[in-house]
């Protein structure tokens, strides 16, 4: 009887995946789902295990659901490549599975900017500091959009585990603002997808409200630059969203 599946949704993941794959074998099962890879993920995937599935999404919900609906186990513990499990959480990965009473637990993240463990200043979409990781099959449902989707959960929470996992979410302020370019196109495509009533002035009220919420509430100041970095980021992301969905509608 499979207990455990781990399963990581991969798109071009040939520098990452072999090291994320390494903290993950203790798992029952390990699920990869391969998006529009064209480089050597697959031959890497293989070396760890033959659940592997290959196909081309554009709302990244659907796939995360796809993967979800292949994984065997009692529970799953979704992962990314850039992503790691230190052993300390590994051990309690494997004891919330055997005693746990609940449906899904929150999992706490240790971002890295380079090789700089960043502690504070994350979210509004930018980073993250815990997840919905480790869930009973069929209490997590992605929903239909394209970035940052919408997680609907069944069931009972449990409690949060006390071990961090290790995220790699930007080599680089580059590599941030790419980052930044990439989701706010993908937000446009979701607004021009679905009715909404944003508005110009609501999302210009975002730039700052976000940028307070990172760089003031949640201390991003004391990261000096890259805080600063991530504040701005986080207050352009809706505005841009915004701006590039209301350009792409009015050439239609």
């Amino acid at each position: 009887m499979i207990n455990l599946s781990v399963l990581i949704i991969v798109h071009n993941e040939e520098k990452q995946l072999k090291a994320c794959l390494e903290t993950v074998k203790f798992a029952d099962e390990i699920v990869v789902i391969l998006d529009k890879c064209s480089d050597k993920s697959k031959l890497i995937a293989k070396k760890y295990t033959n659940k592997i599935y290959e196909g081309s999404w554009d709302i990244e919900g659907k796939r995360r659901n796809y993967g979800i609906k292949k994984c065997n186990g009692k529970w799953i513990f979704e992962i990314d490549a850039d992503e790691r499990v230190p052993k300390d959480l590994k051990k309690e990965i494997i004891n919330v599975v055997k005693k746990s009473k609940n449906d899904w637990h929150l999992v706490d993240v240790k971002n890295f900017f380079g090789e700089k463990i960043i502690r504070f200043g994350w979210g509004c979409y930018i980073g993250k500091s815990s997840y919905v990781g480790l869930f009973r099959k069929k209490s997590k449902v992605w929903g239909m959009q394209r970035v940052h989707p919408k997680i609907f959960l069944k069931g009972k929470r449990g409690k949060k585990l006390e071990k961090k996992l290790i995220h790699f979410y930007c080599k680089s302020i580059y590599d941030l603002f790419e980052k930044l370019n990439s989701y706010s196109t993908a937000r446009a495509k979701d607004l021009q997808d679905n009715d909404n009533d944003e508005s110009f002035i609501r999302n210009f009220r975002r730039i700052f409200s976000r940028f307070w919420k990172c760089y003031i509430l949640r201390k991003g100041y004391k990261e000096k630059e890259i805080g600063l970095a991530i504040a701005i980021s986080a207050g352009l992301y809706p505005i841009l969203s915004y701006l590039k969905y209301k350009t792409e509608t009015e050439n239609d």
